[in-house]
């Protein structure tokens, strides 16, 4: 694994989510690409169209404007995992909820595999009920009443 399937990985979130640069998708990905991730449906997880509609989508949640932060990034041998976190406000339709102005922390774990040079694979998982119980369209949990 080599520092620049890291860069690669990193531009993924950078570039297509934070800055909106959705033609990076052409470069980076497999044509055959695929996402795999709790809810995403298959005009998000194929190929890199799908991958520009789901940043998209992520984009016109937050008003266009995201902030991610890489905490960690690990590689071993075709796999590259970003340990990472997003913040911005909820200022548009985003996972079925109309905007509410809230401001929300989001986390998640990527797991890229690479092939010749291109992302070819990503596991996704981020605290998409953190995220509904930010914008109030899910109750917090509660804590259990002493017995």
């Amino acid at each position: 694994m080599s520092e620049r399937d890291e860069q690669m990985a990193h531009r993924f979130h950078n570039d297509l989510f934070r800055d909106g640069n959705l033609g990076t998708a052409d470069e980076i990905l497999q044509p055959d690409f695929v996402l795999h991730g709790p809810g995403v449906g298959p005009e998000f997880a194929e190929g890199p169209g799908g991958s520009k509609r789901y940043a998209q989508a992520i984009r016109e949640g937050f008003g266009n404007k995201v902030e991610i932060r890489h905490h960690d990034t690990f590689s071993c041998g075709d796999r590259v995992t970003i340990r990472w976190s997003a913040r911005g406000v909820h200022a548009g339709s985003l996972l079925g909820v109309p905007a509410t102005g809230r401001r929300v922390d989001i986390s998640g774990i990527d797991i890229f595999r690479v092939k010749d040079g291109k992302l070819a694979e990503m596991w996704q998982n981020w605290d998409q009920l953190g995220l509904l119980q930010q914008v109030g369209a899910v109750p917090e949990a509660q804590p259990a009443a002493a017995r």
